[in-house]
């Protein structure tokens, strides 16, 4: 089934479902829930290019500046959307593991502590991706490459912000994508997607090319 007719039916099932009181879930997360992200996704969009505008920390050369008017992003999609538990990584602090060195496109290394992974099933298959933190952070990162990258989105690939929730469960919203600061000037070093996230679909969500 194509992705619009998808998308069709489960705002049909929604409407029909707030008529009735019966909340809608789709991969752990109700419908209520998918309004609320809706809304943080255009919050998250609207502070992006406020500080890409007007930031002195802003990665856009001076004459980008003068021509911004808004990053470019794929339609928000509830398809993207994913609610489940983290698969904890345990390892002792000895243990190479522990650590997960990046390649950056700068030719230097990068470390992160090797956090976990997350399973999510799009178009009835089963695809898994691998989460980091930083050291010196609580926040995850999942930097990822897919089929879009070099056509429609950042060749290097792209990177997912997240939180850990209670009883280690994340949300992983695709349609928070963006790119790393390295595709805007190329004096930012950005760490490159390792092989266990580089996934063979197309993830249609989140940022596009900037140019």
């Amino acid at each position: 089934m194509k992705k619009g007719k998808i998308i069709s039916i489960l705002l049909m099932i929604g409407i029909f479902s707030l008529i009735q009181g019966i909340p809608v879930v789709v991969d752990g997360v109700t419908q209520e829930e998918m309004k609320l992200e809706e809304q943080r996704v255009l919050g998250w969009k609207k502070e992006r290019d406020t500080f890409l505008r007007n930031h002195p920390r802003s990665p856009l050369l001076p004459q980008d500046k003068r021509n911004f008017k808004g990053l470019k992003y794929y339609p928000f999609n509830l398809q993207y959307i994913f609610s489940g538990r983290i698969e904890r990584f345990v390892f002792n602090i000895n243990n190479p593991k522990y650590y997960a060195t990046f390649l950056t496109n700068k030719g230097t290394n990068k470390r992160y502590l090797s956090y976990g992974k997350f399973r999510f099933t799009l178009d009835g298959k089963q695809y898994a991706i691998e989460i980091y933190k930083s050291i010196l952070s609580d926040t995850l990162l999942v930097p990822f490459k897919d089929k879009t990258n070099g056509k429609e989105t950042y060749e290097g690939g792209r990177y997912l912000d997240a939180e850990v929730l209670p009883d280690y469960k994340m949300v992983l919203d695709f349609n928070m994508a963006y790119n790393p600061s390295c595709a805007y000037k190329e004096k930012f070093v950005c760490v490159l997607p390792p092989r266990e996230n580089r996934m063979d679909i197309e993830i249609r969500a989140g940022e596009k090319n900037f140019k």
